[in-house]
């Protein structure tokens, strides 16, 4: 397979962010993905899935993104061993050249918002060396009951429907809910008092502050056709768009796919549990029939490092195979 390296410089609109221009760069063939961004430059190239020391940039620290467990799921033909492929995830976490200093789960923790699930994901993350572990919520983890028992196991000391911030060494992360009201096409919402309480806390910071924003569904319109967006993720971006440096990881759609902005990245993430078709390549959304013996081909987990003083991030997305 041939690859080159690609680099996007976009037109910008008024507001400092080009919404024509886009990268989409899918990893459906068992490979990982490095990339670093610069200055608003995307660079990448393909690497092995099992990459190398010497192929992860290290930084000044490092934090790994898993998405869409979906603990409970069971169905024949796709993947009746959930539990399994995370085990199979956190075992590529713990085999890491470096250990991460901390986790990020994008969402659909599990399938059903069921206790029982909620309790085998707890006790499945025990596995990881790493064990801090920053939680979202995705739209099967809020099903059934509003968000209550995923907010009581995993949302403590989060605000709203389980928003929040914190830092880590220079870098902002933000924690963002947009799985609560979905609205009627599918897309996901994040609603008045998220955006302000978004807007008051990055009041203040310094524009040369790097940003971590992570969510369960993707901020920017992937595939409104299907739900792939946030309907007022616009508005989100707006606040951000001032700053040099923003990283927005997310989940939802089973699958890698990069977008540049100006200084605005953005990154999906595979899911530990079964693929997504390709956007506009089936009838709807939904899990994916995979050749047998090639599940693990689909699924993986995110590793970012972070160099400080160099203002980049490079990220290497490994499948399980």
């Amino acid at each position: 397979m041939k690859t080159k390296e690609k680099f996007i410089l976009n037109d910008h609109d008024k507001d400092g962010l080009d919404r024509r221009g886009f990268l989409e760069c899918m990893a459906w063939a068992g490979t990982g993905m490095l990339w670093t961004v610069s200055g608003g430059l995307l660079g990448s190239s393909l690497l092995s899935s099992r990459a190398s020391a010497s192929e992860i940039a290290k930084g000044s620290f490092s934090f790994v993104q898993i998405s869409d467990s979906h603990i409970g799921f069971n169905k024949e033909g796709i993947n009746t061993d959930v539990a399994g492929t995370l085990k199979e995830a956190i075992a590529r976490i713990n085999a890491l050249p470096e250990q991460p200093d901390f986790i990020l789960h994008t969402g659909d923790l599990t399938h059903l918002a069921d206790a029982e699930e909620f309790d085998t994901l707890d006790q499945l993350l025990k596995g990881l060396k790493t064990k801090q572990v920053f939680f979202v919520p995705g739209e099967h983890d809020v099903t059934g009951d509003n968000g209550k028992l995923y907010l009581d196991r995993f949302g403590k000391n989060s605000k709203g429907s389980g928003w929040y911030s914190f830092d880590q060494r220079g870098i902002h992360f933000i924690g963002l809910v947009n799985v609560m009201d979905i609205q009627q096409n599918g897309l996901g919402s994040l609603g008045q008092d998220q955006l302000a309480w978004l807007a008051d806390d990055l009041k203040g910071r310094s524009s040369e502050t790097p940003i971590v924003v992570f969510a369960h569904i993707p901020l920017w319109e992937v595939y409104p056709q299907w739900g792939w967006g946030t309907n007022d993720g616009a508005q989100a971006l707006s606040y951000l768009k001032r700053f040099g440096s923003v990283t927005i990881l997310n989940g939802h759609i089973h699958q890698t796919m990069k977008k540049v902005e100006g200084s605005v990245t953005f990154h999906t993430a595979m899911s530990t549990a079964f693929p997504q078709p390709e956007p506009g390549k089936a009838p709807k959304p939904g899990p994916m029939k995979i050749e047998a013996g090639k599940l693990r081909d689909h699924l993986g987990i995110t590793d970012v490092n972070y160099l400080e003083g160099k203002n980049s991030l490079a990220i290497v997305d490994s499948t399980l195979i």
